[in-house]
């Protein structure tokens, strides 16, 4: 859990939030089915490993914070969050970060001889480390830094107990085009966590040099029947992102291209199919005891074009073995929206289609997230029956810590409610909702101060050159101090109303387009995080 410490300074009026309530409309399957995404809402970069009878999971959150999430299964369908990876203050330093998209990229998990083992990438801040613990729910180790570039590294444990890491970095010659990347690997020692030796290149470019392949990444290495195959993505994380796969009877190398690539992508079917399902890839195997394969990857849930306000979600699908070479989907053919479960005893799991948050616990859950970490000064957040937020003069279009908490937007139709009892004590002093995709695309909804008086008002910014704080987009007159407040996603559009508790709603802004909050317009690497927010007006 999240610690909430700070108390709160006396000259400042703090903004009392006594819930927030969400509820999605979720996709629901058969009982002998499951329906995807596993991990809707804001999870990129899915790497899961099995221990036992146990699952295990973690995905990117780039610089939301706390960072890498850990999740926990039984079925490889229903999931629970345990914690989080980069949970304590000082773990990695995410202040001089200009953008959301920054921070920790695609992290890799492994087990070994009782260790848990996460590499990890902070893209713009320390590079490459490595986590470890004994317990997945933590408390993870601090970072210990690996000395080499690159980013998206993989931990690969042989049978002779030797280590090795693959990672994506720069071709050995003068790349030749934009995105011409290679797949590299390197030795590592579990015992001293040192690297050995030089890097060996595995693959330049990706599986058709010919083609001018770009971005491959995300590699991982497993061993089946005497042959190490090599997982890797290629085609950039959007619409034309794909899965490959290559073989080699050394760790080291070469890897040959199966005779069918790519094993996984959408790119090449029609954009007018139904439930159409885009930029697959970057995905992670795992091995069931019945002898099945099942593996996890990323992907986007378009409303329309490749507009979703989710980001890229973790879904999952069988695995099937032809001749030597694995295989997700047949080309043209599109991912199943539902499918039959794996070969295991349903568990339980967390519904994220309806959930209540009441801060009863004095600390905020695994799920809750800040932008770029603790404030420097003072947590400036307090639970205690209720969330209480002093507000400071960051405001969300700021690059640096605003004072926010959120949860991911998961589907596509979903309402965020909140109670907020708040009094401005100067013109822009505000608190209220507010869903963030990136410093230069959100919405607000809550109590504003003006220099006639309290207003409920809705603040948004859709470029660069609007005001950090946003732009009033609507307000009315507002006489009390308490208000129920909620925005409600329907696809590309949002309704923002307000009420006095126990009154009427009442619609400040209908139909409001909200498409700039789309990944592929704000920020291609996260998605939708909404939840309470203050920010101080002019000093």
């Amino acid at each position: 859990m999240t610690r909430i410490l700070a108390a709160p300074a006396a000259a400042q009026s703090a903004a009392r939030f006594d819930f927030v309530e969400y509820a999605g409309e979720s996709q629901t399957a058969a009982s002998d089915s499951y329906a995807n995404p596993v991990l809707p809402g804001f999870h990129p970069d899915p790497s899961i490993v099995k221990v036992g009878d146990d699952f295990y999971m973690v995905t990117s959150t780039f610089s939301w914070f706390p960072g890498l999430p850990v999740l926990h299964s039984r079925d490889l369908v229903n999931w629970t969050q345990i914690g989080n990876a980069v949970d304590r203050s000082g773990m990695v330093d995410f202040a001089d970060l200009s953008l959301t998209g920054d921070g920790l990229y695609a992290p890799a998990i492994t087990y070994h001889d009782g260790t848990f083992y996460i590499l990890n990438t902070c893209v713009r801040c320390e590079g490459n480390f490595l986590l470890t613990a004994a317990d997945p729910a933590g408390s993870w180790s601090d970072p210990v830094l690996l000395d080499f570039g690159g980013i998206d590294p993989s931990l690969y444990v042989d049978e002779d107990g030797r280590g090795w890491i693959t990672y994506n970095d720069a071709p050995a010659v003068e790349p030749r085009y934009e995105g011409h990347r290679a797949i590299w690997i390197r030795e590592f020692d579990l015992a001293s966590n040192q690297l050995l030796g030089e890097p060996i290149l595995l693959v330049d470019g990706g599986f058709d040099p010919s083609t001018n392949p770009i971005w491959a990444e995300g590699p991982h290495i497993y061993k089946v029947d005497g042959w190490y195959y090599l997982l890797a993505a290629e085609g950039g994380t959007a619409d034309q992102h794909s899965q490959t796969i290559y073989r080699s009877r050394n760790v080291t190398g070469p890897y040959a291209p199966g005779p069918v690539n790519p094993i996984l992508t959408q790119r090449d079917l029609p954009a007018d199919r139904p439930d159409r399902v885009e930029a697959t890839g970057h995905a992670d195997f795992v091995q069931l005891d019945d002898g099945s394969w099942w593996g996890v990857f990323l992907a986007t849930r378009p409303f329309a074009r490749q507009d979703t306000l989710m980001g890229r979600e973790t879904f999952l699908l069988p695995v099937e073995w032809r001749d030597g070479w694995p295989i997700f989907l047949d080309q043209g053919e599109p991912v199943p929206m539902t499918a039959p479960r794996p070969n295991l005893s349903p568990s339980a799991g967390t519904d994220w289609s309806v959930w209540r948050e009441d801060f009863n616990d004095g600390t905020l859950g695994h799920g809750w997230l800040r932008i770029r970490g603790i404030n420097p000064v003072q947590d400036r957040m307090i639970a205690d029956g209720a969330l209480h937020l002093i507000p400071s003069a960051a405001t969300l279009g700021d690059r640096t810590m605003p004072v926010f908490a959120g949860q991911r937007l998961r589907h596509h139709t979903a309402s965020y409610t909140a109670r907020v009892s708040f009094t401005p004590g100067a013109e822009g002093d505000f608190a209220g909702l507010a869903a963030v995709a990136s410093e230069t695309a959100f919405v607000a909804l809550g109590i504003r101060g003006t220099g006639e008086g309290r207003t409920i008002a809705l603040l948004n910014r859709d470029s660069a050159t609007d005001p950090a704080g946003g732009e009033v987009a609507a307000a009315q007159p507002f006489s009390g101090y308490t208000a129920e407040l909620r925005i409600a996603f329907d696809e590309g559009t949002a309704d923002f109303a307000w009420r006095t508790p126990g009154g009427r709603w009442q619609m400040l802004a209908e139909d409001v387009d909200v498409t700039h909050m789309a990944s592929v317009r704000s920020n291609l690497f996260t998605g939708v995080v909404a939840g309470p927010y203050a920010v101080r007006g002019g000093d």
